[in-house]
Formats: structure tokens, C-alpha cells, sequence
């Protein structure tokens, strides 16, 4: 006699989808090896859960791990598995075997926290006109500017100072000056859509760039003062360029104010062009050769 045999065919097979969302994932540097986030849900009256090791260690390399877990009591029997994965929209994701990605430079904000802290000050700054005060790094300026290194570490008397006197320096302008040899950023003023506010910063700060030798600055500010050019600014700015080297901001306000014979007069009638011919007579000159030529 055979022996009798059951068996159980399965025609049908369960299927599910499983969405495990981590926000702020970038927290989980945080979490150990053992750590975990976790999700569960029911599958054809069999519980599974899903867990995520975010910072799982194997052979000394760093793994993100995947576990799937059933919590019910399985059926005996053969078991056959597929799964597979996709990423949701907005995710990528890098191979491994490769270096990791190398952080970007924070230099300008560990300087910039240095500069607000004020530890290890070693000289301050008071301004005469208005008896402000700004402690500073004798280094840090000298490494910036080779103004301050002949100031601090050459054969003038403020090598020994530690409270150094500026004059004809506006507060806020050797403020934002200050900022930018520490942080390499100019200030916001120069971006502001507030263009006066914007243009007498850039001329103050022009100024203080030019006298202390930091020539990317004095860029930055030309560069600004040349695109707000006008009526109201043209002479003001063209003594500036004048006094400072600004060979092209210079023909910028020359063009412009020899342009047409109405903007000619109308730079003629502000209180710019008075303080224009005080301090910077020759130029006077070169307006009017430049606009007897446009005549001819």
C-alpha cells in the first residue's frame, strides 16, 4: 500500500507595497549602530515590519541596512521571495568604493565668529569721528591687507599700539570693511535694491578699501558705484574716482555726464559738482574737452 500524500498547491501570492519616509534623515548621523527606524503593516493577515540602520558598520565601512521582519507565525512550507526597490522622486543616491565628498570651506565663517566674539583681540580700532570702538587681530589684518602688515608688523609706531585712532573713516563703513577682511563678504548694503542707501555705502567703503589696500573690495565697489551712474550721483562719484585711481569708473561718469548737453546741465546744477570743482578742479577740465569733442 502507498503511503497517502497531501499536498497544498498556493495559486495565489500576496503582494504589497511599503513606504518607509525618514524626515530629516540627516539627523540620523547622530544615531548608533544598533539604532534603528522601524514601520509595520499587515500583509494578507500576516504582520511584517520593516527596519532601517541608518548608520550600520560592516568590514569599517559605514552601511545603511534594511531588515524585513515577520511578527505573525509563518506557514511550513517552501518560501520564494522577490522584492526590489526604487527611489521616490527628488532622492539620488552615490555608489560606494569612492572618497566621501569633501565638506566646503567654512573659513570665512569660523573668521567672521571670530571677529564678533573678540577673543584674543589684540588692538582696537577707535574711530574719531564718532568714538566707536572695534577690537580686531593684528594677524588677521596683516594676512589681508599689506597696509596693516606695515602698520603692525613694520617700523611704524602702531607695531606697539594697542588702541589705534582712524580719521575720516565713516563708523559703518570701517565696520563693513572689518567684516570683509575677515570674511571675504561685502556687505549687503552693495546688493540692497535701496540704491541710495546702496551708493553711499559703495563710496564710503571705496574710500577705506583704497587707503588700507584691499584691492578686491575696491573692486566690488566700483563695480556697484559704475552701474548707478546718474544725475544725482555722476559728480560725487567722478571726485571719488578721481581722488581713488578709478580709471573706469572715471570714464563711466564722463561719458555720462558729457552724454547730451540737458545731462551736462543738470550735473552742473547739484551739490555734487560744487563739491566737485572744490576738490578736483582739473577735471573740470577734462568735462569740458570731452564735451567740446562730442560738440565737434
Amino acid at each position: 500500500m502507498k503511503p497517502a500524500t497531501a499536498t497544498t498547491k498556493i495559486t495565489e501570492a500576496a503582494r504589497s507595497v511599503q513606504l518607509l519616509q525618514i524626515d530629516g534623515y540627516s539627523a540620523t548621523a547622530t544615531m548608533s549602530q544598533q539604532d534603528c527606524i522601524g514601520s509595520t503593516w499587515n500583509v494578507d493577515g500576516y504582520e511584517w515590519e520593516l527596519r532601517v540602520y541608518p548608520e550600520y558598520y560592516y568590514s569599517r565601512s559605514s552601511w545603511v541596512a534594511l531588515k524585513l521582519i515577520i511578527h505573525s507565525k509563518p506557514r511550513t512550507g517552501d518560501v520564494r521571495r522577490t522584492a526590489g526597490g526604487s527611489l521616490p522622486p527628488g532622492c539620488s543616491y552615490q555608489r560606494g568604493g569612492g572618497a566621501p565628498p569633501t565638506p566646503s570651506s567654512d573659513l570665512h565663517k569660523h573668521l567672521g565668529e571670530l571677529l564678533e566674539s573678540q577673543k584674543g583681540a589684540d588692538v582696537t580700532f577707535l574711530l574719531a569721528s564718532g568714538g566707536e570702538r572695534f577690537p580686531a587681530h593684528k594677524s588677521v589684518l596683516a594676512a589681508r591687507s599689506r597696509v596693516f602688515m606695515a602698520e603692525f608688523f613694520g617700523g611704524m609706531e602702531e607695531r606697539t599700539s594697542r588702541v589705534v585712532e582712524v580719521h575720516d573713516v565713516k563708523p559703518a563703513a570701517f565696520e563693513a570693511m572689518l567684516r570683509f577682511v575677515y570674511t571675504d563678504v561685502a556687505p549687503p548694503e552693495l546688493d540692497d535694491d535701496d540704491k541710495p542707501a546702496g551708493v553711499t555705502m559703495a563710496q564710503h567703503l571705496l574710500a577705506a578699501a583704497d587707503r588700507y589696500g584691499l584691492d578686491r573690495l575696491k573692486a566690488i565697489c566700483e563695480a556697484k558705484l559704475a552701474g548707478c551712474v546718474d544725475v544725482g550721483t555722476a559728480a560725487t562719484t567722478l571726485a571719488l574716482a578721481e581722488q581713488h585711481g578709478c580709471a573706469l569708473l572715471k570714464a563711466k561718469c564722463v561719458d555720462f555726464v558729457t552724454g547730451s548737453p540737458e545731462t551736462l546741465d543738470a550735473v552742473l546744477a547739484t551739490e555734487g559738482y560744487a563739491h566737485l570743482a572744490a576738490s578736483c578742479p582739473l577735471v573740470l577740465t577734462e568735462l569740458l574737452k570731452s564735451a567740446r569733442g562730442r560738440k565737434n
